[in-house]
């Protein structure tokens, strides 16, 4: 809009009377013919740097293994013993045209940052040649569309200069006609005064844009770069001279995209943890263990009450012809409370658990309902229903 709508003013009062201000040579439809064109090429360089990809690098689903280090020195206990802890370097150092140069992992994409790469805090992706985040354009400048940035905001330059002096011009063509001063030339045509101060404030953003990244593609810099190391006094790695900076912006062919952002997204396999440790393994083992015999000692528990209420009814039943005043009802009453009352409740239960030649041993005592207390010496559980 920024673009856009100063040129339709300009077109609409300006550039539309001078159509016909030359008119032996028709020289007026060639100021409409360049502002149009140069729009056109301005909004396509805009176009170009805010959707190509500028030099993002793809994202590791996983830190690269072969960096990892065991250090023996930083130890940490695990089941008790000390075992070697788990490093990973930070920074590693790669060549440049034969001198060394120190690259940073990153935390968010897992990898080592190629030079002059950096992690953009509002892309959230690590961009090659990263040379800053533009908000005007709403992308990262970096390898793949520096030189379309430069040109867009140059040829923008040239676009503000180019409607100012025609609004001037358009102006001084006032004053010719009209015989009159500077002051009744402009109350004749605002418009043309409101165009010269936007493009006469707009100048000194995209002109002085334009004259710093001259200066940092004459010494094959970034804006990163300037910011960030211009007070460590570091030497340029980068610099190839002049003459060759220019080239390497302009004449060298843009590298492919790394990313395809059309391709479906491939499941990963399910990939193997770090090898445990033996402590941690014999743990898991035990805490297994462990478990497992708590499940069986539930179900003997279950067992011994089934086997002490059946041993119950047998005694019962056995020594009703000797209590000749317990009738069939008080037996079944009996059993009744053997089965459902609390005499046979886990919480009363007081089991001794111990091993014998004829499986396991429970001895418990049993309180009944009657004012006759049965007491049952001991219960046999086979060890076929222990297995």
């Amino acid at each position: 809009m920024l673009i856009i709508v100063p040129v339709i003013i300009f077109c609409v009062f300006v550039v539309r009377h001078l159509r016909h201000e030359f008119s032996p040579y028709n020289a007026g439809y060639t100021i409409l013919v360049i502002t149009i064109v140069v729009t056109i090429y301005v909004l396509a360089l805009l176009l170009l740097t805010s959707s190509r990809d500028p030099g993002i690098v793809p994202r590791n689903s996983h830190p690269p293994e072969e960096e990892f280090q065991y250090d023996t020195s930083a130890s940490m206990e695990v089941g008790g013993r000390q075992t070697p802890s788990l490093q990973f370097p930070r920074t590693k150092e790669v060549m440049v045209n034969g001198i060394p140069v120190r690259v940073k992992y990153c935390d968010t994409c897992m990898l080592y940052r190629p030079p002059r790469c950096s992690h953009c805090s509002i892309c959230n992706n690590c961009v090659e040649h990263f040379d800053h985040h533009c908000p005007w354009v709403g992308q990262c400048i970096g390898l793949r569309n520096y030189r379309y940035f430069f040109c867009f905001v140059a040829s923008a330059t040239l676009l503000c200069i180019y409607i100012f002096a025609i609004s001037a011009f358009y102006i001084k063509i006032l004053m010719d006609d009209h015989q009159s001063t500077v002051w009744k030339a402009m109350k004749e045509s605002p418009v043309s005064v409101i165009l010269m101060a936007y493009c006469f404030i707009s100048l000194w953003f995209v002109g002085g844009l334009t004259g710093f990244h001259l200066y940092l593609i004459s010494t094959n810099q970034t804006t990163y770069e300037n910011f960030r190391y211009r007070a460590d006094n570091r030497i340029n790695v980068y610099d190839r001279g002049c003459l060759n900076n220019f080239l390497e912006v302009f004449c060298t062919k843009v590298k492919p995209s790394k990313n395809n952002f059309r391709a479906f997204v491939q499941e990963e396999a399910q990939r193997s943890t770090f090898p445990a440790t033996r402590e941690a393994e014999d743990t898991g083992d035990r805490r297994m263990k462990v478990e497992d015999d708590m499940d069986i000692g539930g179900d003997l528990l279950k067992i011994s009450q089934r086997h002490n209420i059946e041993d119950i009814e047998a005694g019962i039943r056995g020594r009703g012809s000797d209590v000749p005043h317990h009738n069939s009802s008080e037996v079944d009453s009996a059993l009744g409370s053997d089965r459902r009352g609390p005499s046979v409740q886990p919480d009363t239960l007081h089991s001794s658990w111990g091993r014998s030649s004829g499986g396991w041993e429970i001895a418990t005592e049993v309180v009944g309902t009657n004012s006759n207390v049965t007491e049952i010496k001991s219960s046999s559980i086979p060890k076929e229903a222990c297995q």
